[in-house]
């Protein structure tokens, strides 16, 4: 089984930035695209962002569009996710995990990390 630990995350003011990171045991052929989800406290998950094996096809939620950036080194087996413009509302577990399959709104997840937590406040 893949192995996903997250870290980078913390307390950070509105406005301010912070780089997630998933670090993965390795990643099987068949569930090699990855994703950040998050879950604010008393709410579903949400969808935050994916990426496929290669780094050339990603997805990014409406509501992070032009904040987040997801990005990959295969080399490091490690997924990141650029937070810029953080607001309130950012404030969540955030956790990575494998997807399996070639249509990922099959949400066909595979492994997940233990999460990290993002929390925006002044």
């Amino acid at each position: 089984e893949v192995q996903l630990v997250e870290s980078g995350g913390g307390l950070v003011q509105p406005g301010g930035s912070l780089r997630l990171s998933c670090a993965a045991s390795g990643f099987t052929s068949g569930c090699a695209d990855t994703s950040w989800v998050r879950q604010a406290p008393g709410k579903g998950p949400e969808w935050v962002s994916a990426i496929n094996r290669g780094g050339g096809i990603t997805y990014y939620a409406d509501f992070v569009k032009g904040r987040f950036t997801i990005s990959r080194d295969n080399a490091k087996n490690t997924v990141y996710l650029q937070m810029n413009s953080l607001n309130s509302e950012d404030t969540a577990v955030y956790y990575c995990a494998t997807m399996c399959g070639t249509n990922w709104e099959d949400f066909d997840f595979g492994s997940w990390g233990q999460g990290t937590q993002v929390t925006v406040s002044s």
